[in-house]
């Protein structure tokens, strides 16, 4: 999602699971493709499904249908949805300043010499 005012609608926390199962997949699927690789304990096969329908609604999945069965994509990518989540909690609750988020991060957390310098390696990188 380049840099695009559109934001994405945030997913709930078994929304997100799917999604992630369905990312690490990174290919068309069906429900029980996704159940067997949800960690135990799973959730019912009809709880996914529906999960799945729901996804499929909301844009994030769209599908293809054969005789009774439908076959499943992401349509929102992992680094779409990221970047739409992190620019609204930048946002939100940060004033959309990056070194307020930082200094929320480093009050809470050391942060080692390695992660400063690998943050000051990446910003280096970006003025370049």
């Amino acid at each position: 999602m380049a840099e695009s005012n559109k934001r994405i609608q945030e997913l709930t926390k078994a929304e997100l699971e799917i999604m992630q199962v369905i990312w690490s997949v990174g290919r068309e699927f069906v429900v029980r493709d996704i159940h067997e690789l949800l960690p135990d304990p799973k959730p019912a096969y009809s709880t996914v499904s529906t999960i799945v329908r729901i996804l499929d609604t909301k844009g994030f999945l769209t599908h293809k249908t054969y005789g009774h069965s439908n076959v499943y994509k992401a349509a929102v990518s992992k680094e779409d949805y990221t970047d739409s989540f992190m620019h609204g909690v930048l946002n939100s609750f940060f004033g959309g300043s990056i070194s307020t988020l930082v200094n929320y991060f480093s009050s809470r957390k050391s942060i080692s010499v390695q992660e400063t310098d690998e943050i000051l390696k990446i910003l280096d990188e970006d003025k370049k």
